[in-house]
């Protein structure tokens, strides 16, 4: 039996900006509401976090505005939906017809993308692109009927609203009922939070790209390196690096440091120390969606001592996968039971780049907690993560730290002629197809860790036909200058891209960029294939590592304009987005 404390004494050795953090009941501004002032002058209204209300049937009415919120000591103005962070979780049925009326009594315009969902163009929530938005004061109608089951998500598509809270779960219920067994079920909402205006976060990121970049290489690393591997070894890793003017330790543009401008990570819009809990009885079959709403975190999640058995991923059933361990992007969604059997468990979702993390607990009553764990050790990126598959046989692949997951080596690829400018630092000529590899800071730790490799759509593809034709498009950015595009070309710069209506194609992603990029099709399927062409999981999201070259099959099924982009939104807004045109 572990041990098991009561919440006032299991308080994580923090430090003091972390140790404030939800305090003020988890997030819910309470005595301070006077400081701060909502959009068109009404009377100030506290934000309710925790436990996001659940709205079911067929019509639904969604007001959102701008309320009081408190995460770190500061009370601030948060973007919510019927003044709720998380907002509210909206349950449907499959093959029932939802209205949703959405008023907007923001002073701007907002939209709510229906992530995942396969609906008509019209319906999909993207100004600019399928509608026009919602302006100030308006209400819009989105009526769709809905044709799948399982976990998904909605958000804002309006300027930087998802980062200030406008973003809510949804669960389809299947017609024909649950293939999955759980005696609990439970959504559990990840996302990162910033006090400051995220207009001026990305501001920060356009002068100074590594302005949160706390981990920079230093004098007492270089002589650890020494140790490790010997002053040879050691000084050729300085110099490539140096050589390359990028850092080791990019792994995210935003961290939990910062001072004001930091992120602090929610689970259900709760703070770690404001400590969501869900309850269960010894020996249930408890079911966890996991939904990662992170605007530009990734995070690894584990709950020690406990095995997770992931059972959906992205709103499909997958055939079962028991780890300890799996890596949740920005977008993706991954259902796992778990059957606890001790009294406390915690859920532990740390940031890739280690310097935060979201923590809620499983226990048998409330008041219970369970031991946190410390951030794992923050890792370099690796000769794998610079130069693909020539990194992974390259002299200096063997040392510590630089070794990758395995994989077959590739040709060398064309770049196309727009990739060659000033918005690219960086191009891949060998790219890894491996998906057997879970990235940096997941490699070899001992734990059982889930890669894209272990997932296997239950049912196999949608469409039998093989691709008549593949297209090709490679992640693209310059750190220094804070700009992602895809080819080279921001958006604004680049022409839509055609599938043919009923075509049936190849989509060809290749990283050329060392950070991983969550890549978003709206309005079909991405049927992931390994590296031998064999399908392998229907996706909405796929994660495209450093240096790293996927492919997945689309049946262009949905008439209409769709988006496509990163679902970094700070990605997304410097440029790495593409509007696609099904006709």
């Amino acid at each position: 039996m572990k041990q098991i404390l009561p919440v006032s004494q299991a308080m994580p050795d923090l430090p003091r900006r972390k140790f404030v953090q939800g305090l003020a009941a988890g997030g819910v501004l309470l005595g301070l509401a006077p400081l701060v002032r909502p959009a068109w002058g009404e009377q100030p209204v506290t934000t309710a976090t925790g436990t996001a209300p659940v709205l079911s049937g067929t019509e639904f009415e969604l007001v959102i505005a701008e309320t009081a919120v408190n995460f770190t000591g500061t009370p601030v103005m948060a973007t919510t939906v019927n003044n709720s962070i998380p907002a509210p979780t909206l349950r449907w049925r499959e093959g029932d017809t939802v209205t949703i009326k959405v008023t907007n009594r923001l002073p701007v315009s907002t939209s709510i993308h229906w992530h995942g969902i396969i609906l008509p163009y019209e319906m999909d929530g993207v100004p600019g692109v399928s509608f026009a938005g919602i302006a100030p004061g308006e209400t819009f109608v989105y009526r769709f009927q809905v044709n799948q089951s399982g976990t998904y998500w909605y958000h804002s598509h309006s300027g930087f609203q998802e980062q200030t809270g406008l973003y809510g779960a949804i669960i389809v219920e299947p017609a024909a009922g649950n293939t999955i067994r759980a005696d609990r079920d439970y959504v559990v909402q990840l996302s990162d939070w910033t006090d400051k205006d995220p207009n001026d976060v990305f501001a920060k990121l356009k002068k100074q790209s590594d302005y949160f970049n706390f981990y920079e290489p230093t004098v007492i690393d270089f002589f650890r390196d020494v140790a490790d591997m010997g002053i040879g070894p050691a000084l050729a890793r300085r110099r490539m690096w140096n050589r390359m003017r990028m850092s080791p330790t990019d792994l995210a543009d935003i961290s939990a440091y910062g001072y004001s401008y930091g992120y602090t990570y929610l689970m259900n819009g709760m703070t770690p120390a404001g400590n969501w809990t869900g309850l269960f009885r010894p020996g249930e079959r408890v079911r966890l969606r996991f939904i990662s709403s992170g605007t530009q975190s990734y995070f690894d999640v584990r709950i020690p001592g406990l095995k997770m058995t992931v059972v959906h991923v992205d709103g499909q059933d997958v055939e079962p996968v028991t780890v300890d361990e799996f890596r949740c992007g920005p977008g993706e969604t991954y259902d796992v039971v778990v059957t606890p059997q001790d009294e406390a468990y915690t859920i532990f979702a740390q940031s890739m780049d280690r310097s935060g993390y979201a923590r809620g607990t499983l226990a048998t009553r409330t008041g219970l907690t369970a031991p946190v764990p410390e951030p794992d050790q923050r890792h370099w990126l690796s000769m794998t993560d610079m130069m693909g598959a020539m990194g992974q046989g390259g002299a200096m692949a063997g040392m510590k730290g630089m070794s990758g997951g395995k994989g077959p080596a590739a040709e060398p690829v064309r770049h196309a002629s727009s990739e060659y400018g000033p918005s690219v630092d960086m191009r891949v000529d060998t790219p890894r197809t491996n998906l057997d590899d879970p990235g940096i800071g997941l490699r070899n730790n001992g734990r059982r860790v889930l890669t894209y490799a272990d997932l296997h759509t239950i049912g196999g593809p949608l469409d039998p036909r093989d691709a008549g034709r593949d297209i090709e498009l490679h992640l693209t950015g310059n750190m220094a200058r804070y700009s992602w595009s895809i080819d080279g070309l921001e958006f604004g710069k680049s022409t839509p891209i055609h599938f043919r209506h009923g075509e049936r194609l190849r989509v060809i992603l290749h990283n050329d960029t060392m950070m991983t990029h969550p890549m978003h099709l709206h309005g079909m399927w991405s049927e992931l294939e390994d590296p031998d062409g064999r399908f392998l999981a229907r996706r909405h999201t796929v994660s495209v590592q450093p240096a790293q070259r996927v492919s997945f099959l689309v049946t262009a099924d949905a008439l209409g304009r769709w988006a496509w982009h990163c679902h970094l939104l700070y990605h997304m807004d410097a440029g790495m987005f593409r509007e696609v045109v099904v006709a």
